[in-house]
């Protein structure tokens, strides 16, 4: 969204596809909208259903997958409609992506998650492995490359080809040739939490977090709030990752912490909240992380970054996902603290509630790396000069 507001703010028109419930937001920003085709809404991610990880991480490559089918179609038809000059997709609308290449027309992607791409200064993605040098640390990363590859192949190649085929487009090998594809590809991050690397593809660019959220009223209970505030906030799209907010409501507030917790996909209906502090389902976090002393979450990108770009600490407890990522990130930063879902007890939350607050120094750090990576002005450069 600050991208497209930057681009609407030079003059250009701006039209987007996105969820049927977010139109409302964007007439005010002067931004043409339209819901995306609603098969895919339709299809959602269950890798919470999934008992072992592995099926897990399989379960949402099979949603991409099976969305990539409706998808590819929907901007094919969007460019037909629009004749637009430049395309801006998401990472995970895998069949946009090939529409976008088969179209021929400058087209850029962007990503609000870390970047699976391998590296020579960086650990293979997805299991929130820590850095490490020398012969050991090389073989290990060798080994579980070869095996993303043929991970790649076997799950995800015969689906994606096929469909790059009927788009007359050449088969891909793995997760390093997707992310090649676009002339642009916007990395909603920067180095200071991202691994510094040397290896950096030609196309990627790295411009920060993109802070936006659609108008919200002050709570007024927020201004009551005595005492030092932590933030919890579970993800959007569900997982089961309630136990979060129930772990900090037992720990923090006997220890004069009141608790602001946001459930979002959980309902807040299903907690015992002790006096002094809140459980919604929904408030505006900015407003909030001007108070917070620290933040708990699940280790999703959005409230992460958003967290240590107000220069906040942050307990990242990952449960699943590109969480492993975002929390290993957190540690190395030192901007906070993982804390693994097996150890999310009262006494471990709160001991690392502490040990962040004492790293607000790490978050201050980040929060300058965002700021000097450009921001929403940044991308909308890189984004002019594709046409």
């Amino acid at each position: 969204m600050p991208i497209l507001a930057s681009l609407r703010q030079r003059g250009h028109h701006v039209t987007i596809f996105t969820l049927a419930d977010e139109l409302g937001h964007l007439d005010p920003l002067g931004i043409e909208a339209f819901a995306i085709d609603a098969l895919v809404e339709l299809i959602q991610i269950k890798d919470w259903q999934a008992r072992w990880s592995w099926r897990a991480s399989l379960s949402v490559i099979d949603t991409f997958i099976e969305r990539a089918r409706y998808d590819a179609a929907d901007l094919t038809r969007a460019i037909a409609t629009h004749d637009p000059d430049v395309l801006l997709i998401d990472i995970n609308c895998w069949g946009a992506a090939i529409s976008a290449e088969a179209s021929e027309l400058p087209w850029a992607m962007y990503s609000p998650y870390l970047l699976p791409l391998s590296s020579r200064d960086a650990p293979p993605f997805g299991l929130g492995l820590r850095p490490t040098a020398g012969l050991l640390g090389k073989t290990r990363d060798a080994i579980l490359h070869r095996a993303a590859d043929g991970g790649f192949a076997r799950f995800i190649a015969p689906a994606l080809n096929q469909l790059r085929t009927r788009h007359g487009l050449p088969p891909l090998t793995g997760f390093d040739a997707m992310l090649e594809r676009p002339p642009l590809l916007l990395a909603l991050t920067a180095e200071g939490f991202e691994y510094p690397r040397s290896d950096w593809p030609a196309n990627v660019r790295l411009v920060g977090p993109m802070q936006w959220a659609p108008p919200q009223a002050m709570p007024p209970w927020l201004l009551h709030m005595r005492g030092p505030i932590v933030l919890v906030t579970c993800s959007s799209e569900y997982q089961r990752d309630a136990r979060m907010v129930e772990v900090a409501l037992q720990a923090l507030p006997p220890e004069g912490i009141s608790v602001i917790a946001t459930t979002a996909a959980n309902d807040p209906r299903a907690f015992n909240v002790p006096r002094g502090s809140k459980v919604v389902r929904y408030a505006p976090h900015e407003a909030i992380l001007e108070r917070a002393v620290c933040a708990v979450c699940h280790g999703g990108m959005g409230i992460t970054q958003k967290a240590l770009a107000a220069g906040v600490p942050v307990v990242a407890v990952p449960f699943g996902r590109d969480q492993h990522e975002t929390a290993r990130r957190v540690e190395v930063a030192q901007a906070g603290v993982r804390l693994h879902p097996r150890r999310l007890t009262p006494d471990r939350l709160l001991a690392s509630v502490q040990m962040a607050i004492d790293r607000r120094a790490g978050a201050q750090r980040v929060s300058h790396a965002y700021a000097a990576a450009g921001g929403a002005e940044a991308a909308a450069d890189a984004c002019e000069a594709l046409a």
